[in-house]
């Protein structure tokens, strides 16, 4: 079995969203991933202020949610899949897990975005700016409580995963040795991307620590939301 295989899974969910063929709808997504960045760096932004955690917040606000250069990820990603057998040996295997569990979260972050995105396009006229209380009916009109956390539950996943592996200074070593290799295999957008969430890791103590602070918040406004709170995104 091809350690590509998760990969894959991830690029066919990731080709079959609906917002590829609909330009609108595509439009509409992201003005919605331009609210939810919005939204995390309000509620969390005396938490994301702070020094060592800047590094990780950005790599969440512009890696694992609504990444602006997915699009090439994911061609890239494609590309590595029918050159497998080639490509097989460039990235060490826990450094590849680690890249499986971030692009599993940034493909989940756009599916979930664009179901809350086709809701507003079908319940308010195309010129209406986001608000919070547009944004708290489509989450409840769309039911996400189940994915949402369990988008949380793959966020703690990721941060065991980080902590585990680049704490290890033998994948640190065979990472680093790897980038030439993976660059001139025109891999560098996979390497890119799974480095930049070791360097987020790099001033943190523990990025399970950093990750469950994260989490605790927005557990508690996906259950605001799903409680009938009049005001989740605010508490």
């Amino acid at each position: 079995m091809s350690k590509f295989d998760f990969l894959q899974q991830q690029l066919d969910d990731y080709e079959n969203l609906q917002s590829h063929q609909d330009a609108r709808l595509a439009n509409k997504l992201q003005h919605v991933q331009a609210w939810q960045k919005a939204r995390m760096q309000q509620t969390h932004a005396d938490f994301f202020a702070i020094p060592a955690h800047q590094p990780m917040a950005h790599y969440f606000l512009n890696r694992l949610y609504g990444a602006d250069d997915f699009n090439e990820l994911a061609h890239q990603i494609g590309r590595f899949i029918r050159n497998a057998h080639k490509v097989e040996k460039i990235l060490p295997k826990s450094a590849l897990q680690t890249g499986d569990a971030g692009v599993e979260l940034a493909v989940l972050a756009i599916q979930l975005d664009e179901q809350v995105a086709k809701y507003v396009l079908d319940n308010y006229p195309s010129d209406t700016p986001l608000n919070d209380d547009m944004m708290r009916r489509a989450y409840l009109a769309v039911d996400q409580a189940e994915p949402r956390l369990h988008q949380m539950q793959l966020l703690e996943t990721l941060g065991e995963k980080l902590d585990k592996y680049v704490r290890s200074a033998i994948v640190k070593a065979a990472f680093k040795l790897s980038k030439g290799v993976a660059y001139r295999h025109d891999a560098n957008t996979i390497y890119d991307f799974i480095d930049d969430g070791f360097k987020a890791m790099a001033p943190l103590h523990s990025a399970q620590d950093f990750i469950a602070t994260f989490t605790a918040k927005e557990k508690q406004i996906i259950d605001a939301v799903h409680t009938g709170h009049p005001t989740p995104f605010q508490l």
